[in-house]
């Protein structure tokens, strides 16, 4: 990543924060955040933004679901009876920092700002999805990297999948419901991350409490930002976590079984 211009260093971080809860209560479309004049799907994929920036948006998500959403979400467990589904003998690293970052930012984040190409990626990276990192998924995946990218290879202008003029107004004014409605999905997701045995149904959603608010800070981020802002921050999120339970393992190594 290049460093930032002058106008984009200008916005501090506390602006940063009050500009994503005015985004949380009443999602908009625009505008981004400043930037430096170049083909918009290439800083898109490619922003303005610096990885100091980035990890601490992750380190201000960790710090809330560490101290607050986390202990909700332990507890629903608990009560429900839910368990991880993560092998601790066997941390999916690749998985997490790389292949969920991508499919997961392409399915769920990436039309908010092009409705109209959404119509063929969604589905697309809703079979990678289900699919997960087989060959035949992360082909697909790279094809639609690649047809997201063909505007600029082809130097074409820069501009999203046009939509009649009548539909960018629909769109824009159910904006807010597509916003959450695709948090809402994206924590629903991450449900399969749990053996939920007997939970019942109304605890569900407090098990992927983190999950809903890292989507929100993910869904303004790509608004504000790009997809590969989105991208880079989910693969921080993720990696994190992991870290420190990789080093209790090199620390406290689990016992034979």
């Amino acid at each position: 990543m290049s460093a930032a211009p002058d106008g984009a260093r200008a916005m501090t971080f506390r602006q940063e924060w009050r500009d994503f809860l005015r985004f949380v209560v009443r999602p908009r479309a625009a505008p981004r955040l400043p930037r430096r004049p170049g083909h918009g799907e290439w800083l898109d994929w490619f922003p303005d933004v610096s990885a100091g920036r980035l990890l601490r948006w992750a380190v201000v998500l960790w710090a809330i679901n560490l101290l607050f959403l986390g202990p909700i979400a332990l507890a629903a467990a608990g009560a429900g009876g839910a368990e991880h589904r993560l092998d601790l003998g066997n941390i999916p690293w690749l998985q997490a920092l790389i292949w969920a970052p991508i499919v997961e930012e392409l399915t769920f984040r990436h039309g908010l700002r092009q409705p109209g190409r959404a119509v063929w990626l969604v589905p697309a990276c809703v079979v990678a999805l289900l699919a997960g990192p087989k060959w035949y998924a992360v082909a697909l995946v790279g094809a639609v990297v690649l047809l997201c990218w063909w505007p600029y290879l082809r130097r074409a202008p820069a501009r999203p999948a046009a939509l009649p003029w009548r539909w960018r107004r629909a769109y824009l004014r159910v904006f807010p419901w597509v916003v959450h409605g695709s948090c809402l999905l994206f924590a629903a997701v991450h449900l399969n991350n749990f053996s939920l045995n007997q939970t019942p149904w109304w605890l569900m959603p407090l098990l992927v409490l983190p999950q809903w608010l890292t989507g929100l800070a993910l869904a303004w981020l790509r608004v504000r930002r790009g997809i590969g802002a989105s991208m880079l921050l989910h693969g921080m999120f993720n990696g994190g976590p992991l870290l420190v339970v990789w080093l209790v393992l090199q620390w406290m190594p689990l016992p034979p079984s």
